[in-house]
């Protein structure tokens, strides 16, 4: 006489089901019924907590890449935006400006894969658009020919030993930060601001070394652009703190499009005028 077939619940079919299509062994099959039986027990006395009480938050998880220390954070890119749009040489055509962040900046051409990324960079004397005629996805010196005039950096926990040039390179990995943009690109300033103490160092290239600027009055002078560059604090992205961007050589404010918008409102008040209408 055959023997009788096992009888199995739905559950058991569904596992056994489950495991056929998955190729489980047997091993495999009984540990998986285990686990979906165990979703039969009876509901716990307590609500379980939300995500929001049991996940980390952002203060626990790392605003930087670990594979890639810097990768910016919210503040780097409002800082840099400020930078960007307040970058206005009172010399140069806007059409022989550029300026970046958070790009690619290629500077070995015997290394043609190794590169930095500058929290912002500025560029005087090459036409604001590649070729004048398309968006850039990196700056690789050795096409343009032309190195930046300055860089800043904002430092983050993961890059400030390099940012102030307190690393040394490895034997056979790229150089850090500072030996590109001091020895290779020799870019004539470079500048360092950290949120976190709100201090702002500036290097200027003297031969073949960096050299600590004084400020003057906080500020960094750059005379062959009609700029300076220092602290102010004001409102930024509806955010009060201290913040860097560029100014005249006197400490006037280079404003930036939606400052002019709320001067050209103000004046038309002045005169009774709603700018509203």
């Amino acid at each position: 006489m055959p023997p009788k077939s096992p009888k199995f619940g739905g559950l058991e079919l569904f596992a056994i089901a489950s495991s056929a299509k998955l190729g489980l062994g047997s091993n495999r099959l009984l540990l998986f019924m285990e686990i979906n039986s165990s979703s039969c027990l009876p509901p716990q006395s307590e609500p379980p907590l939300s995500p929001r009480q049991t996940l980390p938050t952002m203060y626990d998880l790392p605003s930087e890449n670990l594979e890639d220390a810097g990768l910016p954070d919210e503040f780097h890119a409002w800082q840099s935006q400020l930078l960007r749009t307040t970058f206005k040489p009172q010399n140069w055509d806007p059409d022989e400006v550029f300026s970046a962040m958070d790009l690619n900046l290629y500077y070995d051409i015997t290394h043609p894969q190794w590169y930095k990324r500058p929290d912002w960079f500025a560029v005087v004397g090459v036409p604001r658009l590649y070729e004048g005629r398309d968006l850039r996805l990196s700056y690789v010196s050795w096409q343009e020919r032309v190195a930046p005039l300055i860089v800043v950096e904002l430092l983050s926990p993961g890059t400030q030993e390099e940012d102030l040039g307190k690393t040394l390179a490895q034997p056979g990995k790229p150089p850090s930060k500072w030996q590109v943009y001091e020895k290779i690109l020799r870019v004539p300033y470079y500048v360092v601001f950290s949120r976190y103490t709100d201090q702002l160092q500036a290097f200027q290239l003297v031969g073949d070394s960096y050299q600590t600027t004084e400020l003057t009055q906080g500020r960094l002078l750059i005379p062959s652009i009609g700029l300076s560059l220092g602290l102010w604090q004001g409102s930024y992205e509806n955010l009060e703190r201290l913040w860097l961007r560029w100014m005249s050589l006197t400490g006037e404010l280079i404003h930036t499009p939606d400052e002019r918008v709320q001067q050209l409102a103000a004046r038309l008040r002045d005169l009774g005028v709603d700018p509203n209408q």
